[in-house]
């Protein structure tokens, strides 16, 4: 069958979509003595341009954090660090005490529990809101069995949870590829709690969005920290300012400045490079 066919592809797109794989135990991960998150001197050059130049940055468990910057910057390549999509030159990335993302390929960090939302949603459009989200559980057990299985309790209960975390609870029988931009996006983020990530990393999460989607989306978003240490990219100041606890401005591959909203509006150097306020 076509569509089979056409699922299974999509779950080989490894670099695109990365949550179908069954968790791995959060036991090894160790907070007590430090952030969740974090990379030192961290340095990625691509035919001798620096996309990231000693960047060090530290992510607290269940923190909030926004990363704000001007086009290259570097948020995407730090992003590709933390998920190992690259490589640095030089540099330190660690998750918890004890886990070396550098020594780590894309598949191992994801089942240690880093979860990565990239900004264009990545859904099967030709499944049901809820077979989504059975999928993003699919792990070995390949994706017909994921879909003709029966659930068991508490997988339908977790399920549930997810819908009505996410506000989707109305429109699990609801093709995916019927969902407005936004309810596309929330099902994303869906389908990486499924997974149950101890950080998760959103791209520009309301790009193209309404502002009644940009709220729930600063809801959601601001409901999950605490449980999962939420790592923001985006650009739109708006939505920014409705959800920041703490800034991060990144220019030329490095930290500009660091604090909180009002502190990251009042810096000349960001008013000058980005802001432009």
């Amino acid at each position: 069958m076509q569509w089979l066919e056409n699922t299974r592809a999509f779950m080989r797109r490894d670099q695109v979509f990365d949550i179908v794989r069954p968790s791995m135990s959060s036991g090894r991960l160790d907070t007590r003595h430090g952030p969740v998150l974090y990379l030192e001197d961290v340095t990625v050059s691509f035919d001798g341009f620096r996309a990231l130049d000693a960047l060090t940055l530290y992510i607290d468990d269940g923190e909030l954090r926004c990363i704000i910057g001007p086009n290259g910057a570097g948020k995407s390549t730090m992003m590709d660090v933390i998920t190992g999509r690259t490589r640095p030159d030089d540099g330190a990335a660690w998750f918890g005490q004890r886990l070396d993302l550098l020594r780590m390929d894309e598949t191992e960090i994801a089942r240690a529990g880093i979860g990565r939302k990239f900004q264009k949603p990545t859904v099967f459009p030709q499944h049901r809101v809820v077979e989504n989200l059975e999928l993003a559980m699919a792990g070995p057990r390949g994706v017909w069995s994921a879909l003709t299985a029966r659930l068991d309790p508490p997988t339908q209960e977790r399920i549930d949870e997810v819908l009505e975390e996410i506000g989707l609870a109305n429109d699990g029988h609801v093709l995916a590829g019927q969902l407005s931009h936004g309810q596309k996006q929330w099902l994303e983020i869906g389908m990486l709690l499924m997974q149950n990530p101890r950080v998760l990393l959103v791209d520009e999460p309301v790009a193209g969005m309404t502002h009644q989607e940009m709220d729930r989306t600063a809801e959601l978003l601001t409901r999950l920290a605490g449980r999962h240490s939420v790592v923001v990219v985006e650009h739109d100041m708006e939505f920014v300012r409705s959800i920041a606890r703490k800034v991060t401005v990144l220019h030329q591959g490095s930290v500009l400045a660091e604090g909180s909203m009002e502190e990251v509006q009042a810096d000349p150097r960001v008013i000058e490079v980005y802001l432009g306020e």
